[in-house]
């Protein structure tokens, strides 16, 4: 019973530290603004915070997204051991929480930064963040795919698929999984407008 109660206070926890969206409140502090309504995609993420309300408040911003990820993931794998399904829902209570914020109507952002965040919360084991980052350097650099939405999809899909093989714990499977559907429930239902993708290969940049 301990341990039920634990797995329900740390994700309770997780989702609502990820459901306060740093980007719409740095970005309001920073210029007045409304994140929402002033970005092109109506996302608020980490990206838009660098692009609409300037460096220190991306840095912020990013900051912040990956401890909401970090601390909760971090607090429950070092405290004494507890029901390893139970890390499968305190790792994707963050990214939820980011996606679907219980202080924004459930509406909120995509969730990467604050993906990073979990993935970095399961230190020493480096493999799933290593995937995840593999994998964007891949789309990123080897072969661009443009726009960043279809990077998105193609890294999140791609490491979802890799993810068995990369660590045989299954609960960390599961949380990756959990975490990958809320990321891609979030982009494929979102009204941004969708361009035709392009993929630019390295060797012909």
């Amino acid at each position: 019973m301990k341990y039920d109660l634990d797995m329900i206070v740390f994700a309770l926890a997780g989702y609502l530290s990820g459901s306060v969206l740093y980007a719409q409140l740095f970005v309001r502090l920073f210029t007045g603004q409304d994140l929402v309504k002033i970005s092109n995609d109506h996302n608020p993420g980490t990206a838009n915070a660098f692009q609409y309300g300037g460096f220190w408040c991306g840095v912020l911003t990013l900051v912040c997204d990956l401890l909401k990820g970090v601390v909760p993931v971090h607090l429950f794998v070092a405290g004494p051991p507890r029901d390893p399904a139970a890390l499968a829902l305190v790792m994707a209570a963050p990214v939820i929480g980011h996606a679907f914020s219980v202080f924004h109507h459930f509406h909120g952002g995509k969730g990467i930064a604050v993906t990073f965040g979990c993935l970095l919360g399961l230190l020493p084991l480096w493999q799933p963040f290593a995937t995840l980052a593999a994998f964007f350097l891949l789309f990123s650099v080897v072969f661009r795919i443009t726009p960043n939405y279809y990077r998105t999809l193609a890294t999140y899909i791609c490491s979802l698929a890799s993810m068995p093989f990369v660590v045989k714990r299954s609960e960390i499977g599961v949380g990756f999984w959990l975490i990958s559907f809320a990321v891609l429930w979030r982009m494929l239902t979102s009204k941004e407008k969708k361009e035709q993708p392009e993929v630019k290969p390295l060797w012909k940049h």
